[in-house]
């Protein structure tokens, strides 16, 4: 069932697209009251710090020449690798999209597919933050046409793991600013067409 969410949920959909790559996206709809000093600079800085933290220092994103690197723990192998980001402004809409360039859980021939898009757009009344993974094409699938036991395996760690740590990110952000008794449910959304991860 999908629903329209409101203030105070987290709308989530991750699906696998028909060439099999990976889109997952993520968002909070802000109260203006809430909302000051928040850019895509400072959600990306957020959310790194959120992921070192989550996975407790097994991985720890680092910046280095310009790139973004997800590393497992103090060791130079990256699971993810990002080039330099990239910041947009429209009217209502600011982002910073990173393209993912390598990293071990990539496919190597598809490594300079997808990206990691962090935004915010004002909507008026509340200031929308949003989290978006596209394009992206994990090892574990192995392929364009992976099987089912692949597809099974993926959901249930690579897919689980990254909507965990995006969900709770945005609910720490939330709480950190409304409070930390604030309530938060998360709502599924359709935004893209696929089969759900």
């Amino acid at each position: 069932m999908t629903t329209v969410p409101r203030p105070h949920e987290i709308a989530c959909q991750q699906v696998l697209l028909e060439d099999s790559s990976v889109f997952s996206v993520q968002w909070l709809d802000l109260p203006r009251h809430l909302a000051a000093g928040i850019t895509p600079e400072y959600l990306l800085e957020r959310y790194l710090g959120h992921l070192r933290r989550f996975t407790l220092g097994l991985v720890r994103p680092r910046r280095e020449g310009g790139k973004v690197r997800f590393c497992l723990i103090d060791t130079p192998w990256a699971l993810l690798e990002f080039s330099p980001p990239r910041y947009d402004e429209e009217a209502t809409r600011r982002s910073l999209t990173l393209e993912i360039c390598g990293g071990f859980l990539v496919q190597p021939a598809l490594c300079d597919r997808g990206r990691l898009e962090l935004a915010t757009e004002d909507l008026g009344e509340v200031l929308r933050l949003r989290l978006q993974l596209s394009d992206f094409c994990p090892l574990l699938l192995g392929s364009a046409q992976p099987s089912l036991a692949r597809r099974w395996l993926y959901r249930l760690t690579q897919a689980a793991i990254h909507k965990v740590v995006t969900v709770r990110f945005l609910l720490r952000l939330y709480r950190e600013l409304e409070g930390p008794g604030a309530c938060v449910r998360v709502v599924p959304v359709r935004v893209r067409e696929g089969r759900p991860t």
